[in-house]
């Protein structure tokens, strides 16, 4: 209990720090699953949610879901703005690049240096649209450049044509008409055809406007680029329900599916039932507190809502009003 205080210092100490990027974080000890911290802000008739969302490294669709009563354009001068900056880690193993295509993010688990604290660290990114998906599965990063080259692929070309749009040039230099911005990370998985790099369309980053590629903000590309290493494990997994633990109180965070699964989701409702008894059955060694239950109104509120925050659905009353204000996680 005493490591567990320590870290919630330690979260706490990083939340205040006076930087509107906060997305490095202490990695959390066995037993917690979650880390960030919610925050708020005001919008002003200056900038769009999507302004709000790139000056806090979110994504459009995940600003959209925790705000959607904020208008997208025009958000009311002064508006509550929910900063939905808290995370159920995905379940995948936590080492190197995790990309979360339901949620449209990327957690990178650098190694962690000797007396060093391991650390996450996680921004939005773009994804494949429906009939460009980026593959599941576990690649590696292969070959990083700065100022790449981009050669459209043959595909994307015939794609443009069928649309009567006209084709990209056979080659694109670097500079500010180069769809990669300005680093890209080649994957191992497809021939190397599938990319994490940057974009000069930003707003897309949190959107599914991709041809497979894995797009980030133009700064996050670029503070990840030296961080991580060539033969970096990428993980591209696949999880809309997401649980984890905060101690003895269990947490859900759940996405809408992707499109081309929503026959698979259409009983959402039993789907994340179902991911609760598993995820318990899994965690059957944990100990618990004996009077430990499901809090059914929660769940079905959080699958009504499905607003990407993670919510707490167990636990009495006490723990209920404890977890639910911001403690640094």
């Amino acid at each position: 209990m005493y490591k567990h205080l320590l870290f919630i210092l330690t979260i706490t100490q990083l939340a205040v720090i006076p930087s509107v990027r906060a997305e490095t974080w202490t990695l959390p000890p066995p037993g917690i699953d979650i880390f960030g911290q919610i925050k708020t802000t005001e919008a002003s008739r200056e900038e769009t949610l999507l302004d709000i969302a790139r000056r806090y490294d979110i994504g459009q669709i995940e600003i959209l879901l925790a705000n959607p009563n904020v208008d997208r354009w025009m958000p009311e001068d002064g508006a509550k703005v929910i900063l939905p900056s808290r995370y159920i880690i995905p379940l995948a193993e936590r080492k190197g690049l995790v990309v979360n295509l339901a949620e449209m993010r990327v957690y990178y688990f650098p190694e962690s240096q000797k007396g060093e604290k391991p650390k996450v660290i996680t921004h939005p990114v773009g994804i494949g649209r429906m009939d460009w998906v980026t593959p599941l599965g576990v690649s590696r990063i292969v070959e990083k450049k700065k100022d790449p080259t981009w050669i459209p692929p043959k595909s994307l070309q015939m794609d443009r044509i069928a649309n009567g749009e006209p084709p990209y040039p056979s080659i694109v230099p670097p500079g500010p008409t180069n769809p990669l911005g300005r680093h890209a990370m080649r994957l191992s998985i497809g021939s190397g055809s599938y990319l994490i790099h940057g974009t000069i369309k930003p707003f897309g980053v949190g959107m599914r406007v991709s041809a497979g590629c894995i797009r980030m903000y133009p700064e996050d590309i670029e503070a990840l680029f030296d961080k991580v290493p060539v033969g970096t494990q990428v993980q591209v997994v696949n999880q809309p329900i997401k649980l984890g633990w905060l101690l003895d109180s269990l947490f859900i965070e759940l996405h809408p599916p992707l499109e081309e699964e929503e026959q698979k989701y259409a009983d959402y409702r039993q789907m994340a039932i179902t991911a609760v008894t598993d995820f318990l059955m899994l965690n059957s060694g944990k100990v618990i507190p004996p009077d430990f239950e499901i809090d059914q109104d929660a769940l079905d509120k959080a699958i009504l809502e499905k607003s990407g925050i993670p919510v707490l659905i167990s636990g009495s009353r006490t723990q209920t009003q404890l977890h639910t204000h911001n403690t640094g996680y």
